[in-house]
């Protein structure tokens, strides 16, 4: 090891070969640490190592970064996440991993809001940021509360566990009777406090946009505005396959408030999506 200051990835996937990417092609030492079926970042030329990645509980998994920073000397590396559990793993324990490295993400008390979209919708109600109308179902009877027009869709509220339904993001509904029937398949996966149903906006690629900016303290210091016009897979993606970067100032000010309002530090994309019904 040279006493050059390196990235440690927790993650193989497309977000770890970017970042790889990213750094790697600036000179600096790129590890990752992944489970072995997933590897798409370590085929990367920058990604000098690949590291074994427990698949345990939060805490041995604290305790495995902090011996891989005794054992290879990784002091003052920075690690990045590359999904919302990691990014969970590395805020949570943000202390206990900062005496050894450099940690990407905010403390939990910050990203905790962006984490669990129940609170994401609830400071957005607070910030006064439009979001499609939201239940929070907790037995079948409350479905009957759903007054907004169909289609609907139910989300996750976490990603916690992996299973069908988190691993596929959100379900969509046609009408009553398929939210039902959907819901019931989201109540044997998932705790019923952690469904949220939600209208569903129209339009695709075209109507979705994003403002994307490294924060301190809830002030962006460099942004941008863009829109994600092709993702895959198409209805509610993992990833982006076009973005154009656009001048999209209705969305400035709604960002920086909610960013604002939890005094965000560190890299951030909040995104949107227009409802050309109403242009909100």
């Amino acid at each position: 090891m040279t006493e050059t200051t390196g990235a440690l990835v927790i993650g193989g996937i497309l977000n770890g070969l970017s970042i790889a990417r990213s750094l790697g092609r600036r000179g600096v030492p790129v590890w990752v640490t992944t489970p072995p079926n997933i590897k798409l970042a370590s085929c990367s030329r920058y990604t000098l190592r690949t590291l074994h990645w427990p698949e345990e509980d939060c805490e041995a998994q604290v305790a495995y970064l902090l011996e891989l920073a005794e054992r290879y000397q990784l002091d003052q590396w920075v690690l990045f996440p590359t999904s919302d559990e990691s990014a969970a793993l590395l805020s949570r324990f943000h202390a206990e991993l900062s005496r050894r490295f450099r940690v990407s993400t905010p403390n939990w008390n910050v990203l905790r809001w962006a984490y669990d979209k129940r609170l994401t919708y609830r400071l957005a109600a607070e910030e006064r940021v439009d979001y499609p109308s939201t239940i929070l179902p907790g037995t079948e009877a409350d479905l009957d509360g759903v007054s907004f027009p169909f289609p609907a869709v139910l989300k996750p509220a976490t990603h916690a566990s992996i299973n069908r339904f988190t691993a596929e993001k959100a379900w969509p509904a046609a009408n009553r009777q398929e939210l039902l029937a959907r819901y019931r398949e989201a109540r044997d996966l998932i705790p019923p406090d952690l469904i949220l149903v939600q209208e569903r906006i129209p339009g695709g690629g075209e109507a979705q946009f994003s403002y994307a900016a490294l924060c301190c303290d809830g002030q962006p210091i460099a942004s941008l505005t863009a829109r994600r016009t092709r993702q895959y897979p198409i209805d509610f993606g993992y990833s982006s396959s076009f973005v154009e970067t656009l001048d999209i100032p209705e969305i400035v000010a709604p960002s920086r408030r909610l960013l604002a309002a939890i005094r965000y530090t560190g890299l951030v994309e909040v995104e949107y999506k227009l409802d050309a019904r109403d242009g909100r």
